[in-house]
């Protein structure tokens, strides 16, 4: 079952057309829609339920913990506008705080691809786990990163490009960004290794551990707060073993934005500008 919330038009008509049963429009009423969804999963349905970010992450967040996530249901969450991607309509639809909210529900699975190729990986495990999933997508139509014979993991990184200097973890509609800051350490003489988290639950410590007995400095870039999301998971994972590495957390401060515009004037006004994240690099590199 295909459950929005008053969402998708212009995107599901092909879906509508072939499974009329399996579609319904809940309406602007998303705490309903996931009781819905909960209820049919209790009945052996697979529901998705989908709208944008905060609404189907924050303003049904009492649902989705007691009667989702506590019934262990096999409810899928589908969040469409990660970070930014809403920009002009104001910090109501900017997604930047949903990964830090829950990554605190027990037996949740949260999947944030970078690319079409992991919506396309993570889309499908979704349906072969057993209970309930977040899939964080963008809208800005993100480029492919993965070449054809990428393999992808449940719960493990992905190395992009591989390197002995510097490493940048990155999720979600910051990607690609990552790997175009990469190109542009390269050439001023940085062997960049660049990690596409695609799973933030499980996380994948190993390659966290990994990339710190490799390289001298670690960044994490997200399209989120620095607080709780991808960020806090790489602290976390670098403190409790102990390693003295160089880190810092790339995404949005802890702060409301107090200017409007698109995605990519947003992300300037973060400090998430290919330049800004560059020079912010080189700036905490240097004063090693």
């Amino acid at each position: 079952m295909l459950i929005t919330g008053d969402l998708g038009f212009s995107v599901f008509e092909k879906y509508i057309e072939k499974f009329p049963r399996q579609y319904l429009n809940a309406g602007v009423a998303e705490q309903n829609m996931t009781g819905l969804a909960a209820g049919l999963a209790t009945e052996g349905k697979t529901p998705f339920i989908y709208s944008i970010v905060p609404f189907v992450t924050m303003r049904n967040f009492e649902q989705i913990r007691n009667d989702i996530c506590y019934q262990n249901l096999n409810v899928k969450i589908v969040g469409v506008g990660a970070g930014f991607s809403y920009g002009p309509y104001g910090h109501t639809h900017h997604g930047l705080e949903d990964i830090g909210v829950l990554r605190t529900l027990a037996n949740l699975t949260i999947f944030c691809p970078g690319d079409p190729k992991e919506v396309e990986f993570v889309t499908r495990q979704a349906l072969k786990i057993k209970g309930p999933v977040y899939i964080r997508l963008g809208k800005a139509g993100e480029p492919v990163i993965h070449n054809t014979k990428s393999k992808l993991e449940v719960g493990k990184g992905a190395i992009i490009t591989d390197g002995k200097d510097l490493t940048i973890i990155a999720t979600s509609t910051m990607l690609y960004r990552a790997f175009e800051v990469s190109k542009i350490l390269a050439k001023k003489g940085f062997s960049v290794r660049v990690v596409s988290m695609h799973t933030i639950k499980p996380f994948d410590s190993n390659i966290v551990i990994d990339s710190a007995k490799k390289t001298r400095a670690i960044f994490s870039l997200e399209e989120h707060s620095i607080i709780g999301g991808l960020g806090s998971a790489v602290s976390e994972v670098l403190a409790e073993n102990s390693f003295s590495i160089k880190f810092k957390r790339l995404g949005v401060q802890d702060r409301f934005t107090k200017v409007i515009g698109n995605q990519e004037f947003m992300r300037e006004a973060n400090n998430l500008s290919i330049d800004s994240v560059v020079n912010t690099i080189l700036r905490y590199v240097k004063n090693d």
